[in-house]
């Protein structure tokens, strides 16, 4: 029965009435657990509260504000509440609300926002409590029913008892009259060594459908009398559209209309998305490029090299002692210059939404990271207020960050605006996804370290030159100007903190922002940051004469949970033995997410420039783990992730665009040069990490460092493709 029900394509009324919400995405977060008033689910059956309805069947159905997109929250959430609502995890399926009905209901489910390895960690305690809450309330219902203390029943498989008089029911029967019951003002959750569904290796809920190919994913939605529209944007950022020649492709088969999509898009309307797409790339445009027209990779390196000068401005976002005089007094010192490129989110499915517009509703099925900032698109794109709007999510093909924007929201709704009563899907083409992503943000980083006469760092100093994703996308995050978010894995202190203690130390970000906007790629800023501390520690580790596992050590002492997973991965790799002959280990750890993790990789090099990755570890401790199988899922797939990026991902800037269009030129690594990958898991407890995005920092400074043990050399700049490496 485990499976995550798909919605149905139509335009479904809200569960509950609707009333105006004038403060629309402003509402304070209100999290109420049930009522006297039941509320019904769309087949009828009682809510026993927000998270938790229960059919006449015992079919267990569990809201999920969070999107899933390959990462496990649907499964990890649905487990969190399931371990205290003590049900059978068998008859358990899951659904995603709308974000309009949890508007309409004052955000009875709180944040629908999946990022920064934040869907279970962010959301663990209250949808825990939802959980514990319905089960309370089951009991209530059931020791009401019998006449006998509540405190007498007991519940397992959401089979309720009460021993004394041999009476059981379950939770299907007495939903009802427990949905009508006043929630507990408190709950009290369970031990996490308590649990017996969380924290178990449980199959996906979402695995079946995906298999057999009846998940239904945005590029998937069909509605009546649907039309498919392809669009096209100005390819400079920044830029506008100045004209387009309509007439050239109307009568075009197929074609329904052409319009503008705001100052900088032109969209082409047809009765399939092919005749859409060649009617578009038929139709003459004259674009408004602008100056960013002149921006080339080579102007955005010269100006990044320029903040690296110490007389240029720059935040400071860690510091102690004087860094500048230990320098100055060393006996010895070491210096290396690194950079990264730009990175697309490249998801297999490219960014698409269907909207169906009229002046009294609008909708819009769409896979999103966030369904509020899709619904608050809506309501801006369409001019409607919250009562007349909803977003319907559906599963995406891949986020990876980049489905946290809304751009192409917006632009569906924008066409179907123009086209009212006809539902228009809205589907860009791998070019059009590529050519306008939210990239991974470019940076350089000059970092010096400073020895007394006895090999000791004294000093270090790290300066970052690049993009802020917060100044481009979130400026009210910014703090007097500075990006705290710039500095994860080398932050003073949080989710993100620098895992060594140098007696002087200073890390600054010289902020400079080109035009190509940068977005939340996975993993974000701790990637290029792990891999400029991680590959200059290996640096500094050789300026001494010492093994790279030995100098972390002796840094990290007032680091403990760093040095633990420093330690389970150097155990794993078997750092201490020498490695099979021809192959060479690298070491690597970071904290990010809340999470701290190390990685260790071996490798054999070819002809000096052909490497064969055979094997890669991580340890990683979130504090506590859900569903340990895919957490090592997790692990493996980022670092797909990361050595993807390794080695094939960059983009570069031509004429102020974009100049990697499609997977000839922006590559992903194939399953023959996938290492084998090994995980160990150290959760100490106490605190939520993330799991999703951490440890793909640790993969390419593990594999660059061993590739210096390999052959002597130094790389300082991916990815590899541009320095000539391959996989061999």
């Amino acid at each position: 029965m485990n499976k995550h029900v798909s919605p149905k394509m139509n335009r479904r009324a809200f569960v509950i009435g609707t009333a105006a919400v004038g403060a629309g995405l402003a509402i304070g977060l209100d999290l109420p657990f049930g009522g006297p008033a039941v509320v019904r689910a769309a087949d009828g059956s009682p809510e026993v509260n927000a998270w938790v309805v229960v059919k006449p069947d015992d079919t267990v159905v569990i809201r999920i504000a969070r999107s899933e997109m390959g990462q496990g929250s649907l499964t990890g959430l649905a487990q969190l509440v399931a371990e205290e609502l003590e049900c059978d995890w068998s008859k358990v399926t899951t659904e995603y609300p709308t974000p309009g009905q949890s508007v309409a209901r004052k955000r009875v489910w709180g944040d629908f926002s999946t990022g920064g390895s934040r869907g279970l960690r962010s959301s663990q305690d209250y949808v825990r409590k939802g959980g514990a809450t319905a089960r309370v309330m089951l009991i209530e219902a059931a020791a009401n029913e019998w006449k006998v203390p509540a405190s007498e029943c007991t519940v397992a498989k959401g089979v309720i008892t009460h021993k004394a008089s041999g009476k059981t029911t379950t939770y299907g029967k007495v939903a009802e009259a427990a949905a009508k019951l006043t929630p507990p003002a408190d709950v009290k959750l369970k031990d996490p060594k308590d649990w017996t569904i969380a924290g178990k290796g449980l199959l996906r809920l979402d695995t079946a459908e995906k298999t057999t190919g009846t998940m239904l994913y945005g590029i998937d939605v069909k509605l009546p009398g649907m039309l498919n529209a392809a669009i096209k944007d100005c390819p400079v950022f920044g830029g506008k559209l100045k004209s387009y020649d309509e007439a050239k492709v109307t009568g075009m088969k197929g074609v329904k209309k052409v319009v503008k999509v705001g100052d900088t898009a032109v969209a082409v309307v047809a009765d399939t998305w092919w005749h859409a797409k060649t009617a578009l790339e038929a139709l003459p445009i004259v674009w408004d490029e602008g100056e960013n027209a002149k921006v080339s990779s080579a102007s955005i390196a010269k100006w990044l090299a320029e903040g690296l000068d110490d007389t240029q401005p720059a935040y400071i976002g860690n510091k102690n002692g004087d860094v500048k005089a230990a320098i100055a007094g060393a006996a010895k010192k070491v210096e290396a210059v690194y950079n990264y490129p730009y990175q697309n989110h490249a998801t297999m499915e490219p960014m698409n939404a269907t909207a169906l517009y009229t002046a009294d509703k609008c909708e819009v099925w769409c896979g999103t990271q966030n369904g509020e900032a899709a619904f608050a698109a809506t309501l801006e794109a369409s001019g409607l207020p919250a009562e007349k709007c909803d977003v319907h999510k559906v599963m995406p093909g891949g986020g990876f960050g980049r489905r946290g924007q809304t751009d192409y929201v917006r632009q569906a709704v924008m066409i179907a605006k123009q086209m009212p009563g006809t539902p228009i899907k809205l589907l860009w083409s791998r070019e059009e996804d590529m050519a306008h992503g939210r990239y991974h943000p470019i940076t350089q980083c000059k970092m010096t370290g400073a020895f007394d006469a006895n090999n000791n760092l004294i000093a270090l100093h790290y300066r970052l030159s690049g993009q802020s994703i917060l100044f481009s996308l979130r400026p009210e995050a910014l703090q007097n100007g500075m990006d705290p978010a710039a500095f994860q894995g080398v932050a003073q202190s949080g989710e993100a903190a620098f895992g060594y203690s140098v007696p002087n130390l200073m890390i600054e970000h010289a902020m400079r922002n080109p035009h190509v906007p940068p977005g939340f790629w996975r993993g974000v800023n701790v990637n290029h940051n792990a891999i400029y501390m991680e590959c200059f520690m290996d640096e500094l580790a050789q300026a001494a004469g010492q093994d790279p596992l030995e100098f972390r050590r002796k840094l990290m002492g007032n680091h403990p949970k760093h040095l633990a997973v420093l330690n389970a991965v150097a155990e794993k790799i078997g750092w201490d033995k020498p490695a099979p002959q021809g192959v060479y280990r690298g070491i690597a750890q970071v904290m990010g997410y809340g999470s701290y993790v190390a990685g260790a990789a071996e490798i054999s090099v070819t002809d000096g420039n052909k490497i064969k990755v055979h094997r890669i570890v991580a340890s990683t401790d979130p504090g506590y783990v859900v569903n340990p199988a895919q957490v090592e899922r997790q692990i493996a797939g980022s670092f797909v992730y990361g050595l993807s990026a390794l080695f094939y991902g960059g983009c570069t800037v031509k004429d102020g665009k974009i100049e990697q269009t499609n997977f000839d030129t922006y590559n992903s690594m194939r399953i023959n040069e996938m290492p084998k990958v090994e995980s160990v898991m150290v959760p100490s407890g106490g605190f939520w990490g993330g799991v999703g995005e951490p440890t793909i920092g640790v993969a390419a400074p593990a594999v660059l460092n061993a590739y210096f043990a390999a052959t002597g050399k130094r790389i300082r700049s991916v990815p590899l493709r541009d320095q000539n490496i391959t996989f061999a």
